[in-house]
C-alpha cells in the first residue's frame, strides 16, 4: 500500500485490522442471468451479510453467464444532516451536511439531488448584490452563544435564540428591543441551563421556540412576555419549521420524532383558533437536527444521514407516487470509478481516496455458487487531501495509470506506475490556472484524453503523456447559458463526448474536429446519468422522471426503438421507482443490450424483445425454467431487473463475462453511528 500527500500516513495496526476483516467483504457469485423478483406481497428484501454468503439467483433467457464480484469494502458513512431550507420559488430544498457540504434538491424533479453562523456571541448582517456579499453592521453583541436565527416576514425584526434566552433585533438600529428569558425547567427539575435550538418569527408577531427542556413556547414579541408552552419530549427538540401560509409548522426531537403542529377553530363556528399538535411521526433513529415544511410535505433530516419526505396527505389532490413516503440516503452521484484494464476500484471520500485491487478466482461453479477467492483484495492506496477542503469529483483511468480529483479550488493530476505489488505516486506539478476546480472528470476510453468540466461552465480537453500533460482546447459554455456541466460521457472510440448541466440540456462535441456537433432536444427533467454505445455511438440518457431515451449522435435523432418506447410508455412501475439511475454502460458483444442501475435494482435491457405493458409483470416476466426456451422466449420482455445487490453505489462490467457490483449495507452505516438516545418503555 502507498501512501501520498502530506499528512497521509500507511495504516496503523488498527487499519490492518479492519483492511483484513474488509478483505472478506469482497467474494465472486456465478449467477446466469438476471433472477425473477418476488411476487407482489412478497418480500424482496436481501439481508446485510457479514461474511462471504449469497442468496443464489435463478437463471433467466437469453442474459448469459456472469461472474460477479460482489464488493462490501467500501466503507462510506453518509455525513450527517446539520441543516435543511426550503425555497418556495423554486421548489429547491438545501441540505447542509456535518462534512461542510451543501446540497441542492429539486422537488419538482423527483427530488433529484442536482448539485452536493457566528459563535463570538454576533449577529452580523450581510447585504447581497449580484457581484458580491458585503458586510453591512454587527447587532448589539449578547453574553452568550447566538444558535438560531429567524427573520421577521417584513424585514424589520429578527428573532435570535442564545442560552437561556431569546433576542428580538430592531434591523435598522441593530438594538435588541426585547429579551425573553425562558424556564430552565425540565420534567419537574431546573436544569443548570436551557438552549434555544431553534426560532420561527411569525408575521402578527409571534416567536416560537424549541428547546433542550423538551419545550415548545410562544412568545408575544411586542410585549416580550411567553403567551403558551407546550412539553412534548423528554430531550432536547432542536428544530423547527413554518410552513408559508403560517397554518402549521413542524419540529424535530433528539428522540428521533418529527412532530406536526396546526392552527385549527377552538370551535366549527368560531374564528378564534388555537395551535395543536396533530401528529407525531418516527422515521429517524436518533437526533432531528433539521427540518422544513414545503406546500405538500415535511422534510426531516439528522444524525442517522436520512433525508425524509412525508407528504401531507390532504395537500396532495392527486393520491399518486407523490404521496409516497420518500427516504434520500445516498448521493445522487458517482462516488466509485473503475479501471477495467487492472480490475481497480477508486473510492471516494470527503478528505481522501483509497484505491483497491479487487480479488480473483480460478474455481468454477453452478449458477449461484459463492467461489472462493485464490487471491483477495488489496488496499493499494490512500491518497489524503491537503487542507479542509473536500474532494468534489475523482476518476481513475481505464489503464490504471492516472488518478484525478479536485477540491473546491485545487485540480490534482497522478501517475501511477505498477512494478510486481509496489505501486509509486507520481504527482503532475504546475496546474494551469484554468484547472483551479472542477465539477466533473473523464478519462477517454484509451487513457490518452482528459476531460474536466469547470465550475465556471466550460469544458477543457487535456492530451496526457508521459508524466505530464498537453491542453489541446476549451469548449465555452453555450450562449445563454451559465451552468456547469455536472456528467460527462465519452465515446468508446473517443471520437464524442456528450456533456450535461441540471436544466440546460446534453450536448455532443466532436473531438476530432474539437467543435460542438449537435445539441439533443432539451427535456423538463434533469439529466443523471448518460452514456454513450460502442460501435453505433448511440447516446443513451436517464432522466429524473425515470424516463430513458435513446439518441443517435451520428443521425442527431432519436432512434427508432426510444421512439417506440416514447409511444408506448413505460411499465408504470418502473416509473414508480423512487430512486435516479446513476450509471449506464454496455455490453462489448451484445449491442443490443443496455445495463443501468439505481440505489436499489439492476437492470439490463435487451431492445431485441418487446416492451412490457402495464398488465405485464415488471419484476417477474418469466416462466419456470422446466418449460421449453420457446415458450419462455414467447413470454419474455425487454426488462430483466434483479434487486438483489443493494444499496447498490455501483456496477459495471469488467470485461464481457465479470460483472463488479459495490454495496453499502445500512446496518453497517448504523453501526457506526452513535448510539440513539434510549427511550423508556410502558411498564420497564
Amino acid at each position: 500500500m502507498a501512501a501520498a500527500e502530506r499528512g497521509a500516513a500507511r495504516p496503523t495496526g488498527d487499519n490492518r485490522t479492519s483492511r483484513r476483516r474488509r478483505r472478506r467483504r469482497e467474494h465472486c457469485l456465478r449467477t446466469s442471468g438476471l433472477a425473477p423478483q418476488a411476487l407482489p406481497g412478497q418480500s424482496t428484501r436481501a439481508r446485510a451479510h457479514v461474511g462471504p454468503r449469497l442468496r443464489g439467483e435463478s437463471p433467466s433467457v437469453g442474459m448469459g453467464e456472469f461472474k460477479v464480484h460482489r464488493v462490501r469494502f467500501f466503507n462510506y458513512i453518509p455525513s450527517g444532516i446539520r441543516c435543511v431550507a426550503y425555497n418556495n420559488q423554486s421548489n429547491r430544498l438545501a441540505v447542509s451536511r456535518t462534512d461542510g457540504t451543501v446540497e441542492i434538491y429539486n422537488l419538482s424533479a423527483n427530488y433529484f439531488q442536482e448539485k452536493v453562523g457566528c459563535e463570538d456571541g454576533s449577529v452580523k448582517l450581510f447585504q447581497i448584490t449580484p457581484d458580491k456579499i458585503q458586510f453591512e453592521r454587527n447587532f448589539d453583541r449578547q453574553k452568550s452563544r447566538i444558535l438560531s436565527l429567524c427573520w421577521h416576514p417584513s424585514g424589520t425584526h429578527v428573532a435570535a435564540g442564545s442560552i437561556d434566552y431569546i433576542s428580538v433585533f430592531d434591523v435598522k438600529s441593530g438594538s435588541a428591543v426585547h429579551k425573553m428569558l425562558v424556564d430552565r425547567q425540565y420534567m419537574g427539575v431546573s436544569k443548570r441551563k436551557c438552549i434555544i435550538w431553534g426560532v420561527a418569527f411569525l408575521s402578527d408577531g409571534t416567536v416560537i421556540s424549541v428547546d433542550s427542556a423538551g419545550k415548545v413556547q410562544f412568545w408575544d414579541s411586542a410585549t416580550g412576555t411567553l403567551v403558551k408552552n407546550h412539553l412534548i419530549a423528554n430531550a432536547d427538540v432542536q428544530s423547527i419549521a413554518v410552513s408559508d401560509q403560517e397554518d402549521s409548522f413542524v419540529v424535530g426531537t433528539a428522540e428521533g420524532t418529527v412532530f406536526h403542529f396546526q392552527l385549527v377553530s377552538v370551535t366549527s363556528n368560531s374564528s378564534e383558533k388555537q395551535w395543536v399538535r396533530t401528529k407525531p411521526f418516527q422515521h429517524h433513529t436518533h437526533d432531528v437536527r433539521a427540518v422544513a415544511h414545503s406546500p405538500t410535505a415535511l422534510i426531516s433530516g439528522g444524525t442517522d444521514t436520512h433525508l425524509v419526505i412525508r407528504p401531507l396527505m390532504e395537500k396532495v389532490e392527486v393520491k399518486n407516487y407523490d404521496a409516497a413516503l420518500r427516504k434520500i440516503t445516498f448521493p445522487h452521484r458517482r462516488l466509485i470509478s473503475c479501471s477495467k484494464k487492472r480490475q481497480l476500484l477508486l473510492f471516494q471520500f470527503t478528505h481522501h481516496l483509497e484505491l483497491w485491487r479487487l480479488g480473483s478466482t480460478v474455481a468454477t461453479g453452478k449458477n449461484g455458487d459463492t467461489l472462493p477467492l485464490s487471491r483477495n483484495a488489496d488496499h493499494l492506496l490512500h491518497l489524503k487531501t491537503k487542507g479542509p477542503e473536500n474532494i468534489i469529483c475523482s476518476c481513475i483511468s481505464p489503464c490504471g495509470s492516472w488518478i484525478a480529483y479536485s477540491t473546491t479550488s485545487r485540480f490534482f493530476l497522478y501517475r501511477l506506475n505498477y512494478e510486481h505489488d509496489n505501486i509509486s505516486l507520481q504527482r503532475v506539478s504546475k496546474m494551469p490556472a484554468f484547472l483551479r476546480s472542477a465539477l466533473q472528470i473523464l478519462f477517454s476510453e484509451d487513457s490518452t484524453k482528459l476531460f474536466v468540466a469547470s465550475n465556471q461552465g466550460s469544458l477543457h480537453v487535456i492530451r496526457l503523456l508521459e508524466g505530464s500533460f498537453k491542453h489541446l482546447h476549451t469548449f465555452q459554455p453555450q450562449s445563454g447559458t451559465v451552468e456547469s456541466m455536472c456528467l460527462l460521457a465519452v465515446s468508446p472510440d473517443g471520437n464524442w463526448l456528450a456533456s450535461s448541466g441540471t436544466s440546460a440540456g446534453v450536448h455532443v462535441y466532436n473531438i476530432k474536429h474539437l467543435k460542438l456537433h449537435c445539441t439533443v432536444p432539451s427535456y423538463n427533467f434533469p439529466v443523471t446519468a448518460l452514456a454513450i454505445a460502442p460501435n453505433t455511438n448511440n447516446l443513451v440518457i436517464a432522466h429524473s422522471d425515470q424516463q430513458v431515451f435513446e439518441y443517435s449522435i451520428p443521425d442527431k435523432q432519436y432512434t427508432e426503438w426510444s421512439r417506440t418506447i416514447q409511444k408506448q410508455g413505460f411499465h408504470y412501475l418502473w416509473l414508480q421507482r423512487d430512486t435516479p439511475i446513476t450509471h449506464i454502460s454496455f455490453h462489448p458483444k451484445r449491442p443490443m443490450h443496455i445495463l443501468l442501475h439505481d440505489a436499489y435494482m439492476f437492470c439490463i435491457i435487451d431492445k431485441s424483445l418487446p416492451l412490457p405493458n402495464d398488465k405485464t409483470l415488471l419484476y417477474n416476466p418469466l416462466p419456470p425454467t422446466k418449460e421449453s426456451d420457446v415458450i419462455r422466449r414467447r413470454t419474455a420482455h425487454a426488462f430483466k431487473i434483479s434487486k438483489i445487490y443493494k444499496p447498490l453505489l455501483f456496477m459495471d462490467l469488467l470485461d464481457e463475462r465479470t460483472l463488479v457490483a459495490v454495496e453499502r449495507p445500512l446496518d453497517d452505516i448504523i453501526a457506526q453511528l452513535p448510539p440513539p438516545i434510549k427511550k423508556k418503555k410502558f411498564g420497564t
